[in-house]
């Protein structure tokens, strides 16, 4: 199979530098080829045929090849290797062989792309390959209607053109047997407020992106009309998806729950430092004059994934400070925390990906997954206590551990406007505290027998733990352990392996847990090992990695991270067995919450995250922070305020401590559809609220 040579940043900058105007990902002639497979096996939508121009048109205007047939014996090996994507336009039924399907398997595990459009969700039922590609199969579906269209990610090929308010498209709707968010990237969603479904699902995704083994996949329901093939905007979504599958672009196509947005069009927590600015349209940002930052006021963070949104103009320069304390000055930044660097050209230490003047990032991987100027990219600034690591269209870059005592990633964050000219755009900036997991490096011991620190390249740090054999240990005194369910370690073996043990107390204390360690292929090549642990005890304690096995030269261990459970997440359960419940599923701001008959449903999957309870990544929340009773309880975006914290107590009832007042059902009525209220607390029935296993 053939696949895309990625240009780079500065290829595009030398074609604008001399003198020629650089469209984004401008396609030569005979870029990419992509198959067009339309076979049906049920149902013959007639808009196939419009389907099939549609994407002819667009290989035409940007410069693929399109080949589209029917007949299923193209898949073969041979007959797939032409192409970097395939299409499956409103097929339905089974359409496949078992030697086909095995072929087209081979073709996406190899790298090969799928998109599927509408009616790809009710083909080959009985294939369980073919579900985990297309990410849901389809469920029943009402009358053509028209429906609001929420634009969740803006930074992908597909999505980036739409604007940020909902997009209002005539079409029919599928509703799908389960909701793809935990196995896919959404990328667009329905408000079920806005139209009739067939069959609600209350949380209700569109079209999404995922990754299968090395290949691609794009889906969406969108493509029941010839209207639809038509329109405009629909088909550069597809022209997007197509690009997307065939690696033609990049993207962060990695499942995303759980976080909150710092900045989706509103700067409300934010602070200018410094000179310059960002303008704000259409929930984004864009670097204006000047040389300062705009920096997050609102709190200050440790252990967390932050992801957000970028595009350069061209040859810009702008970056994502983390880690510093407040102050109106921007250079408090520079001096004390840490610059993820967005640049073109600029040195390998100093350009994109790079941790500012201190570590750059893995060039080959970076330049792989590197949007060009003119298109967006994606940031994930994964920080676990002083180790952080950079990802770029969801694919690792960088890896870095602070050492140096008068910095650290913990802190504040921001955006950097660089100067007058460095035009550099943001969008969706979003984040997700993790639950207090940070490395230790393993070398920082405070006492050992046997080992020592090993100086490494590759290492986080520069260093490892190594001279390990059989009955040695080390020691780390005051260990946070609360919570603590698991144990993860970054090991390198070129030797036997062995076993790595935790213990507290001593050498030869109680086993919280053990977990075998292989030889890695080398002493250069690491990889992580992960155990589970029983029987931590609560609060800091003094650790031991005790070392067992054969030979000597056994491994050498370079950071541990205690792992905790992820939040528990499920339906709240109160009066007469009801749920409680975001009404129709909306994640717009304000939505109200009530009770309703108990489903699977995301809009009634609460998550505790400290004093907050989430559902569809957003807050239960008290209107305008209101005590009074019969204040509205809503869904709105996280923001750290004391309308959106909740206390359990022994007796059942959700208190919010600012107001002292308990979540009410109104009038205690146990029927589907009542809204819950703030109400002064008297322990009813109608205020007790329990979580259902």
């Amino acid at each position: 199979m053939r696949y895309r040579a990625f240009l780079s940043a500065s290829a595009v900058l030398l074609t604008t530098l001399a003198g020629v105007s650089a469209a984004p990902h401008a396609a030569a002639a005979d870029e990419f080829d992509v198959l067009v497979f339309s076979k049906i096996a049920g149902f013959r939508h007639d808009s196939i045929a419009n389907g099939v121009q549609a994407v002819k048109d667009l290989g035409s205007a940007n410069g693929f090849n399109v080949t589209a047939t029917e007949d299923a014996s193209t898949f073969t090996a041979s007959g797939l290797a032409p192409y970097e994507a395939v299409v499956f336009l409103n097929t339905t039924g089974d359409v496949l062989n078992d030697a086909q399907q095995s072929a087209f398997e081979g073709y996406i595990e190899a790298g090969g792309g799928f998109v599927g459009t509408h009616a790809a969700a009710d083909t080959e039922y009985g294939w369980p390959f073919y579900g985990k590609l297309v990410g849901a199969y389809f469920k029943t579906h009402p009358a053509i209607q028209q429906a609001k269209v929420d634009i969740e990610d803006r930074a992908h090929s597909s999505t980036a053109h739409l604007a940020s308010a909902p997009w209002t498209r005539t079409d029919e709707w599928y509703d799908y047997q389960s909701n793809p968010r935990s196995n896919a990237h959404v990328l667009a969603s329905l408000d079920e407020s806005s139209y009739s479904p067939g069959a609600p699902m209350g949380d209700h995704p569109i079209t999404w992106c995922k990754t299968i083994s090395s290949g691609r996949s794009w889906y969406t329901g969108f493509g029941h009309t010839k209207e639809t093939w038509a329109d405009a905007s629909f088909r550069k979504m597809l022209l997007g998806g197509i690009r997307y599958a065939a690696g033609d672009t990049s993207a962060d196509c990695r499942p995303e729950t759980g976080y909150t947005p710092l900045y989706d069009g509103s700067t409300a927590g934010w602070s200018q430092a410094g000179p310059g600015s960002f303008s704000n349209s259409d929930a984004t940002l864009k670097s204006q004059g000047g040389t300062g930052l705009l920096w997050y006021t609102g709190k200050q963070y440790s252990s967390y994934s932050l992801k957000l949104d970028w595009m350069m103009d061209g040859d810009d320069n702008s970056g994502v400070f983390l880690g510093f304390p407040p102050s109106d000055d921007w250079t408090s930044a520079v001096d004390n925390g840490y610059e993820v660097q967005i640049d073109a050209t600029d040195a390998s230490n100093k350009t994109t990906g790079a941790v500012y003047s201190f570590q750059g990032a893995d060039t080959a991987a970076r330049d792989a997954a590197l949007n060009p100027p003119g298109e967006w990219n994606t940031f994930e600034l994964l920080v676990e206590g002083e180790r952080l690591q950079v990802f770029l269209n969801g694919t690792k870059i960088n890896d870095f551990t602070n050492t140096d005592p008068a910095r650290s990633l913990a802190g504040h964050i921001g955006i950097q406007n660089h100067g007058t000219g460095d035009d550099v755009s943001f969008r969706n900036i979003r984040i997700k505290e993790l639950s207090g997991a940070s490395a230790v490096q393993a070398e920082a011991y405070s006492s050992a027998d046997g080992v020592s620190a090993f100086t490494k390249a590759g290492a986080n740090g520069g260093q490892t733990l190594g001279h390990i054999d059989p009955g040695d240990w080390a020691r780390y005194d005051g260990l946070a352990l609360n919570g603590a369910t698991g144990l993860r370690a970054r090991v390198v073996s070129g030797g036997p392996g062995g076993t790595l043990q935790v213990r507290t107390g001593s050498p030869t204390g109680p086993i919280l847990g053990s977990v075998a360690v292989p030889n890695t292929g080398g002493w250069s090549t690491f990889r992580d090992v992960s155990t589970s642990l029983s029987g931590v005890p609560e609060g800091t304690a003094d650790v031991f990695l005790t070392f067992a096995g054969s030979g000597s030269g056994l491994f050498d261990v370079d950071d541990f991270t205690f792992t905790k459970a992820e939040p528990e997440a499920g339906p709240v359960v109160g009066l007469g067995g009801l749920c409680l419940d975001v009404q129709g599923g909306n994640s717009a701001d304000g939505t109200q919450v009530q009770v309703h008959t108990c489903t699977d449903a995301a809009a009634q999957t609460w998550t505790r995250s400290e004093q907050t309870l989430r559902a569809l990544d957003k807050c239960l929340d008290v209107s305008g922070a209101s005590t009074e009773n019969g204040a509205k309880i809503q869904l709105y975006r996280c923001n750290n305020t004391g309308a959106q914290n909740w206390v359990h107590r022994a007796d059942g009832t959700l208190v919010n401590p600012s107001s002292g007042k308990c979540l009410d059902v109104k009038d205690g009525l146990a029927v589907s559809g009542t809204k819950v209220q703030l109400w002064s607390c008297w322990g009813s029935a109608n205020q007790k609220w329990e979580r259902s296993s």
